[in-house]
């Protein structure tokens, strides 16, 4: 089980380092770190377990924040509309995204950030995904809004990309004038 100590917090090297792709079929050892990731992320949102655990509740983890430098991701949320994303992912690409952007208006977060970051990052409204699930099939996933926002974060660690690297350091909520708040797509 993946607990909190064994998340890499900001500054760590693997943080910045683009990740290797994984070889598919994936092994059995990348099979069961990427179900490990998950259940980090359901029992993070478990408010038992987390309590028991010292678990903080997160929606998506990429492989190097857990000290591996391959590009796998997992997420397991529920958006606004109730629809539940829980997903392992090897290998996940952006292979289409709208021109349009959102951001979440009172910014991000991560699980390897240990201090607030305020600010708005801009993040493509819409995007398309291809990647391969668990059992090896190969996955499409047309994402928009809080989903899209979710899986890019979570890509972009695998590129080295920290969430606050698209925040304007003179006016950090201020946002992009191309940009509409999520609430509002």
């Amino acid at each position: 089980m993946i607990t909190l100590d064994q998340i890499v917090r900001e500054g760590a090297d693997i943080l910045r380092e683009k990740a290797v792709e994984v070889s598919i079929p994936p092994t059995d050892e990348d099979k069961e770190n990427l179900e490990k990731m998950i259940m980090y992320l359901k029992n993070s949102q478990d408010e038992e377990l987390a309590d028991k655990y010292n678990l903080r509740a997160g929606v998506g983890l990429a492989a190097p924040q857990v000290g591996i430098s391959k590009r796998m991701i997992a997420v397991h949320f529920t958006d606004d509309r109730d629809r539940e994303y829980s997903y392992g992912l090897f290998n996940p690409k952006i292979v289409s995204h709208s021109v349009e952007k959102t951001y979440l208006p009172n910014g991000e977060g991560c699980l390897s950030v240990d201090r607030d970051v305020p600010g708005i990052v801009p993040r493509y409204a819409r995007i398309t995904v291809k990647a391969t699930l668990l059992d090896g099939s190969e996955k499409k996933l047309r994402l928009k809004g809080y989903a899209a926002i979710v899986f890019q974060h979570e890509i972009d660690h695998l590129n080295g990309v920290m969430f606050y690297d698209y925040i304007d350091e003179e006016n950090p909520m201020n946002p992009p004038t191309d940009a509409t708040p999520l609430e509002d797509l």
